[in-house]
């Protein structure tokens, strides 16, 4: 498909609302349970994404723009929710992560990026080099895949409950990003 910056940015600009829409409201069997030992519920999940609004990619983006290659970006604390979601509901988070995603978006709009900017290079702390546009392309594909794991952590619930169709219901037998 190759990088379209005005549909990542649709994309991105979606994952609050479908997230609101799946979860705000449900009982916490639905949020608060995992799929077993260390990984993640979906309150975790939804933690996580707050984090990397917080910290990760307009932070990266910037950081390309400034000072290219020369500087590492600071590593991702991948299990910060765990402090930072202390006390929250799950409306308190869906409401706090739509506010920074809005913010974010907002923030990369005004940056005016041209399809140039976008081969602007970075440096991972752990990948390397990598360019501005995999660092856009990344941050949507990792929205699907929390859709993708919340979905299965949620299915996982019924596991033993949906007995032999089980063997119909792909969701059931996915264990890709199963611990954190």
């Amino acid at each position: 498909m190759g990088q379209n910056l005005q549909h990542t940015i649709s994309l991105l600009t979606s994952t609050p609302a479908t997230l609101n829409a799946l979860l705000r409201d449900l009982p916490e069997t639905w949020t608060h349970r995992n799929e077993g030992e260390n990984t993640w519920s979906v309150f975790d999940v939804v933690g996580h994404l707050i984090h990397g609004e917080r910290t990760d990619w307009i932070p990266r983006v910037k950081m390309v723009l400034q000072f290219g290659e020369t500087r590492a970006f600071e590593k991702f604390d991948r299990f910060a929710q765990a402090r930072e979601s202390q006390g929250k509901s799950l409306g308190q988070s869906l409401d706090e992560f739509a506010h920074l995603r809005s913010e974010n978006l907002d923030e990369l709009r005004g940056l005016n990026l041209r399809q140039e900017d976008l081969e602007h290079r970075g440096r991972h702390p752990a990948l390397g080099v990598v360019t501005l546009s995999e660092l856009l392309a990344t941050w949507a594909a990792h929205d699907l895949t929390h859709l993708h794991q919340i979905s299965r952590i949620m299915a996982h619930q019924y596991r033993e409950d949906v007995g032999p169709w089980s063997a119909y219901l792909g969701v059931m037998k996915c264990a890709g990003h199963s611990s954190p």
